[in-house]
C-alpha cells in the first residue's frame, strides 16, 4: 500500500509539474503580460495571483515569485498581499480538476500526447502535448493513490486515527500542516484527501480541518524562500502566513456549518465535496480579508519593524528561485540587461560632460558605474547559463541567445566611456584646448553616438524591429563624421591651428565614439 501510495503521489506531482511547465511555455508572453497587470488595485492583484497559479499549477511557486519581486523592489507589500490571496484561490483549480473521476481516459491522454511529444518538430505543438501528457500522468497518479488506499477503509488502526482527527479539529489542522510542509504542495495534500474520499475512507468532518492545515502548511515554502531575502521580502512571506492562519481561525468555529453547506453541493460524492470545501474556504477568506490587506501589511511591519533599501551594487532582478518558472526568469534577465544598458549610456554622458566641460566631478560616479557594469555582465552571464539549461518557449530561447552577445556589447560601450574620461583627464591636465570648430564637430558626432545608444536600447526594450533598423542611417552619419573630422583635423594641423598632442587626444576620442556606435549597431542587429 505504501509503495503504491508513494508511486502514485510521485506521478501526481510529476504530472502537475509537466502540465504546469507546458501551460507556462504555451502562455509565454501572455503570462508576463498578466504579471505586469499588478497594480495598487488589490482586486486586480487577486485575479493576477489566481490566473498565474492556475497556469503554473503551484501556489507555492507564485508566492516564491512574489517574495522575489518584493525583494527586487518590483512589487509593494500591498500589491503582494493581493497576489498571495489570489494564489490561494488559483491552487484550488487543481483540486477541482482531480476530484472528477477521469482515471479511465488518462491512458488515452498519455498515449496520444507522448507520441506527439516524440514526433512533433514545432516547440509550441510539443508544449501543448506536454499539457495533455501531464494531465494524463496526474490522473494516473490519482488512480494509483486511490487504489492503494482502498484497504485503509477496513483498517481498525486507520479508523481510530480518523476518529481522533474527527473528534479533534486542531489535530486535523496539524496533520494537514505537517503533510503539506513535507511534500511542499497543498495540491498534493488535497489530492491525497480526494483519493481517500474516493475510497470512502473519510468524510468532510475529517477532511475539512486537514484542508485548513494544508493552507497553513503551504506557507512554509515562501517562508523558506524569504530566508535569503531582504526584510521587505520576509514581510511578504509573513503576510502569506497571517492570511492563512487568520482564515483558519475565522473558519474553525463555524466548521459544522461549512460541512453542512459543502455536503449539500454534491451529497453523494465526497471527493467533489473536498474540492468544493477547498475552493469555498479560499474564496470566502479572500473576500473577508481583502479589505483588511492594509492591516495585514501593518501587522507584518509590527512583527518585523524597519525598512530595507535595495542593494544596487549588483543585480536586483535576478533570483535563482525564479528559475523554477523560466518564462518569468527570462523577463527578469531582460529587465537587468536594460538596467545595465542604461548605466552604460549614463557613463557615456558623464564621460563627454567631463571632456567638453573639464568637469572632474564626473569621475567618481563613472568609475562606480563601470564597476557595476562589470559586475552585472558576470551575474547576467552566470544566470543565463543556468537559465539556458531549462525548457523554454522558442521565442525566449532566442532572447537568451541574443542577450549573451548584447551584454558583451553593453560592457564594451562602458569600456569606451571609461576611455573617454581618461582622455578628458589627459586633456585637462595638459591644458589642451579644443578650438571652436573642433568642439562643434565633437558635439555633432557625440549627439549621433548617444542617439545610436538610445535607439539600440529602446529597440531592445520594446522589441521594436523598425526602430532597430533605423540605426543604420545613424551609423552612417557617425562614420561620415569620423571621416570628415579626421580630414579637418589634418587640415588644422598643417595650418598649425591645433597642437600635436591635442590632435592625438581628439582622434582617440572620435575613435571611441565610432566604436560605441558600432556596438550600438550590434545590439540593434540582435533585435532584428
Amino acid at each position: 500500500m505504501v509503495i503504491q501510495l508513494v508511486g502514485g503521489l510521485g506521478l501526481f506531482l510529476f504530472g502537475m509539474k509537466l502540465m504546469g511547465d507546458g501551460l507556462e511555455n504555451a502562455a509565454g508572453e501572455r503570462l508576463k503580460t498578466i504579471l505586469e497587470k499588478v497594480t495598487s488595485n488589490r482586486v486586480i492583484g487577486v485575479l493576477v495571483g489566481a490566473l498565474v497559479t492556475a497556469v503554473i499549477q503551484s501556489s507555492s511557486a507564485t508566492t516564491v515569485m512574489v517574495v522575489s519581486f518584493v525583494n527586487a523592489g518590483l512589487m509593494s507589500l500591498m500589491q503582494a498581499a493581493g497576489v498571495i490571496m489570489g494564489a490561494n484561490i488559483g491552487t484550488t483549480i487543481t483540486a477541482q480538476m482531480v476530484s472528477f473521476n477521469l482515471d479511465a481516459i488518462a491512458p488515452i491522454f498519455i498515449g496520444v500526447c507522448a507520441v506527439i511529444v516524440l514526433v512533433a518538430k514545432k516547440k509550441k505543438v510539443r508544449d501543448v502535448a506536454y499539457i495533455g501528457l501531464g494531465f494524463g500522468i496526474l490522473f494516473l497518479g490519482m488512480g494509483i493513490m486511490s487504489e492503494s488506499m482502498r484497504p485503509l477503509a477496513e483498517s481498525p488502526v486507520f479508523n481510530d486515527v480518523i476518529g481522533a482527527i474527527g473528534n479533534n479539529r486542531f489535530l486535523g489542522v496539524l496533520a494537514g500542516l505537517v503533510m503539506t510542509a513535507i511534500v511542499q504542495s497543498s495540491s498534493a495534500t488535497t489530492g491525497i484527501l480526494v483519493a481517500l474520499a474516493t475510497t470512502g475512507s473519510i468524510d468532510m468532518n475529517v477532511a475539512l480541518p486537514i484542508i485548513f492545515g494544508c493552507n497553513i502548511g503551504t506557507c512554509v515554502t515562501a517562508l523558506l524562500a524569504s530566508l535569503g531575502s531582504n526584510k521587505t521580502a520576509k514581510k511578504a512571506a509573513l503576510i502569506h502566513l497571517f492570511f492563512n492562519v487568520i482564515g483558519v481561525i475565522i473558519f474553525l468555529p463555524f466548521m459544522d456549518i461549512v460541512v453542512s453547506i459543502v455536503q449539500k453541493t454534491d451529497p453523494t460524492n465526497v471527493a467533489r465535496q473536498v474540492a468544493n470545501a477547498h475552493t469555498i474556504f479560499n474564496v470566502i477568506v479572500t473576500i473577508v480579508l481583502l479589505p483588511c490587506a492594509k492591516y495585514l501589511v501593518a501587522l507584518a511591519n509590527k512583527v518585523m519593524p524597519g525598512e530595507d533599501t535595495v542593494d544596487y551594487s549588483g543585480a536586483i532582478y535576478l533570483d535563482e528561485r525564479l528559475l523554477e518558472t523560466p518564462v518569468i526568469a527570462t523577463d527578469q534577465v531582460f529587465k537587468e540587461t536594460i538596467r545595465m544598458g542604461d548605466v552604460a549610456k549614463k557613463n557615456l554622458e558623464l564621460s563627454m560632460k567631463a571632456f567638453l566641460d573639464n568637469d572632474s566631478s564626473c569621475s567618481n560616479e563613472l568609475y562606480k558605474n563601470e564597476e557595476l557594469i562589470n559586475t552585472l555582465e558576470k551575474e547576467i552571464t552566470n544566470y543565463l547559463v543556468l537559465l539556458s539549461s531549462h525548457d523554454l518557449p522558442e521565442e525566449d530561447g532566442k532572447v537568451i541567445s541574443s542577450t549573451f552577445h548584447i551584454i558583451n556589447d553593453i560592457e564594451r560601450i562602458g569600456d569606451h566611456a571609461k576611455n573617454i574620461i581618461e582622455l578628458a583627464v589627459e586633456k585637462s591636465e595638459g591644458n589642451v584646448p579644443i578650438q571652436d570648430e573642433a568642439r562643434v564637430e565633437i558635439v555633432g558626432m557625440y549627439n549621433k553616438t548617444i542617439e545610436a545608444v538610445s535607439v539600440a536600447l529602446e529597440a531592445y526594450q520594446n522589441k521594436d524591429v523598425s526602430k532597430a533598423k533605423s540605426i543604420k542611417s545613424i551609423e552612417e552619419s557617425i562614420n561620415q563624421y569620423k571621416k570628415e573630422i579626421r580630414e579637418n583635423n589634418i587640415s588644422r594641423l598643417s595650418k598649425k591651428v591645433c597642437v600635436a598632442n591635442g590632435s592625438a587626444i581628439f582622434l582617440d576620442l572620435i575613435s571611441n565614439l565610432e566604436r560605441i556606435g558600432d556596438h550600438s549597431t550590434n545590439i540593434a542587429e540582435r533585435v532584428i
